[in-house]
């Protein structure tokens, strides 16, 4: 591979508080060798393949913290390739995945297949999480210590959290040793028991059994309890509601470190959006009412919540045209992730630099990955996008496998150009 040479770009790199205008010059191997406004066309040789990114904005590749692939047992969902040509046409270069395949990632030799199926496949970078719980039943905790030292990245029971206290305990208690990463799903089973949508007016309306808000919030108190005894690494994956904000506001403030996740989907829709039984907007966790849309908006500008994800996960649509009850929930989402959080910006909610490190930094750091920067000597993966490009999401120009988004028709502003994983150019549009 030869030399290239990104020029007249704006490049902003949260973590190495660098937003200027420059270039960024990568080496035959794919890594980083100058980065700024002293890389010009100018001052390369004249064998490095010069790229002119039109004063777009570069930043570092997106790493997606909660995205579902298919591989194993749902490849009809979505496999690495169809995974990886959704990603990378949204600037995402790194993603960790969730163990909920079938069979579940819960021992050594299903993560070892998942890696190596990955490394043949995918051309982004996967982490893959795998269960909290073996079988994703609740009652017995996964073999962190030999799955970490496979490759777990995590472990998170996905879209399901762990309700027993006692095994809850065991976890916390065991993992502090070993520096495991705990990423739970903050909802009471019992509270949430054959709920579909957010309780309030919408749900009485449609005649929906509703999930009240304060089944995250019991969770998230149980769980923060356990976190000032033990001191471990641990996350809450997708945030919701507006009650829970205080909670994770005062914990903080108590000097506990822990952070925190949210779906661009409860940034960007709220319950109304719903309509008559709309089954593509079931979600989990459901969307809730526009004040808590807001509030969590408020959150991830004051850097409470650090981390904005995707929450990709594709159903094909015969699980999603059901009676609303009956339907699955999730949404793929990983190819409109920067796009929607963009309009955080473009509706001055949300710093530009804090969205960018809420996609990059953060979730890189949290998973404790070489990622999320743009440091000399780093691998050059780089999303280069038009901030104010306006677009609409059409269900025929979707790349992942399944076409179940939430925002089909939605008119947006800010598209990915170009995306680089170690230094090739793999999205170009």
């Amino acid at each position: 591979m030869k030399e290239k040479c990104l020029v007249n770009s704006r490049i902003i790199d949260p973590k190495n508080n660098i937003d200027e205008v420059g270039g960024i010059l990568i080496d035959s191997k794919g890594k980083i060798k100058a980065i700024g406004k002293k890389v010009t066309k100018d001052s390369v040789s004249k064998e490095t393949e010069v790229i002119d990114c039109k004063n777009k904005i570069s930043i570092p590749g997106i790493v997606d913290l909660r995205v579902f692939v298919g591989e194993p047992g749902y490849e009809y969902k979505e496999n690495f390739r169809t995974l990886s040509e959704a990603a990378l046409s949204g600037g995402v270069t790194s993603v960790a995945t969730m163990p909920n395949t079938s069979p579940v990632i819960d021992n050594v030799s299903i993560l070892d297949f998942v890696k190596r199926r990955a490394k043949d496949k995918s051309t982004i970078k996967i982490n893959p999480f795998a269960t909290l719980t073996k079988g994703l039943e609740g009652k017995e905790m996964s073999e962190f210590g030999l799955l970490q030292i496979v490759g777990a990245v995590g472990f998170t029971d996905g879209i399901k959290c762990v309700q027993s206290n006692r095994v809850m305990d065991k976890i916390f208690n065991y993992s502090k040793s070993l520096d495991t990463l705990i990423v739970q799903f903050t909802q009471d089973n019992e509270l949430s028991l054959d709920g579909s949508v957010n309780e309030g007016i919408v749900s009485t309306r449609l005649g929906l059994k509703g999930i009240p808000d304060i089944a995250e919030k019991i969770i998230i108190e149980r769980d923060l309890s356990l976190l000032e005894k033990y001191k471990n690494r641990y996350h809450i994956s997708t945030l919701s509601s507006k009650a829970s904000i205080p909670v994770i506001e005062n914990y903080k403030k108590k000097g506990l470190k822990f952070t925190a996740g949210v779906s661009i989907n409860n940034l960007s829709l709220n319950e109304n959006d719903i309509g008559d039984f709309r089954t593509f907007l079931k979600l989990s966790p459901p969307l809730k009412k526009e004040e808590d849309r807001l509030s969590l908006i408020e959150a991830v500008n004051n850097e409470i919540i650090d981390v904005i994800v995707s929450d990709h996960k594709p159903e094909d649509e015969e699980s999603k045209r059901l009676p609303f009850q009956q339907a699955t929930t999730g949404a793929s989402g990983v190819e409109t992730l920067l796009s929607l959080a963009l309009e955080l910006h473009h509706n001055k909610k949300v710093k530009l630099n804090t969205i960018i490190k809420a996609l990059t930094s953060n979730p890189a750091n949290i998973l404790k990955i070489d990622a999320g920067h743009l440091s000399v000597g780093s691998s050059a993966d780089i999303t280069v996008f038009d901030i104010e490009k306006p677009w609409v999401l059409k269900k025929e120009n979707i790349k992942s496998k399944s076409k179940n988004t939430a925002i089909e028709g939605r008119r947006m502003q800010g598209k990915v150009e170009k995306t680089f994983v170690d230094g090739v150019l793999l999205f170009n549009s």
